[in-house]
């Protein structure tokens, strides 16, 4: 990020004014160590569901689950005091809709159609969840604020590679199939070959559980067999030639 960071205050130099972001996106580390990253370069105009779009397209849909965004510091401190008396007076005046809208907001929700301009600052942090059921939690991170219109609504600047990932039993060659037959958690991973072995004794993989190993922290979660963008880096780790 610092890399990149250097690179875009370069462009600013001959850029237009505007507003932009650096954001660093990962699996949330609150549930240990992860190697899925994402570097975003956000134009201010952007708005948070291109951001959900993306995040989407390149790392997570798989049965079109519902989604989230939350501002972290906001839901720590307890909510917005003042969003909820807004609330509180739309729901006298009889208007459920605003008044739910806004008790989302003053819980930390951040609105769809919100632009990153009046949404975000350096350093701020959000979550981001996909799917309420068997849920896949992001952490973002705000590094940079700019005073630039970035070159798109949305540059992905970098991307973690495949990790790598060997085979669970012969742990000699690249994991490429998960088998989810014994839950998420419990899940193994087999190479092309030994997946085949594998078929041969467990009784569901030929059926659901044998899942793609992709390059995303929803990987053998659900339904997800892989993302529409950047198919280059959404395969398995490759063992470079001898």
């Amino acid at each position: 990020n610092k890399h990149m960071n250097s690179h875009i205050k370069e462009i600013a130099k001959t850029a237009k004014a505007g507003k932009s972001f650096l954001l660093h996106i990962e699996a949330n580390p609150k549930w240990g160590p992860t190697p899925y990253f994402l570097s975003l370069w956000v134009n201010g105009d952007c708005s948070m569901g291109e951001i959900d779009t993306f995040l989407l397209n390149i790392w997570l849909d798989c049965c079109g689950h519902m989604s989230e965004f939350t501002n972290i510091k906001t839901k720590q401190r307890g909510g917005n005091m003042l969003d909820f008396v807004k609330a509180q007076q739309l729901l006298q005046k009889g208007k459920i809709k605003g008044y739910e809208k806004l008790m989302e907001e003053a819980n930390g929700s951040i609105p769809m159609n919100r632009k990153t301009k009046l949404t975000m600052i350096k350093g701020m942090k959000l979550k981001y969840q996909y799917d309420f059921g068997s849920t896949t939690e992001l952490l973002i991170t705000v590094k940079e604020e700019y005073s630039i219109k970035a070159d798109k609504n949305l540059v992905l600047l970098s991307r973690n590679n495949p990790p790598e990932i060997l085979c669970n039993v012969c742990n000699i060659k690249p994991a490429t199939t998960i088998c989810t037959a014994h839950g998420y958690e419990e899940a193994c991973e087999f190479c092309e070959s030994c997946s085949k072995k594998h078929a041969k004794t467990c009784l569901d993989f030929d059926d659901y559980s044998a899942m793609p190993l992709v390059n995303s922290p929803r990987a053998g979660v659900c339904g997800y067999d892989g993302g529409r963008i950047d198919l280059e880096r959404d395969g398995v780790f490759k063992q470079p030639a001898k």
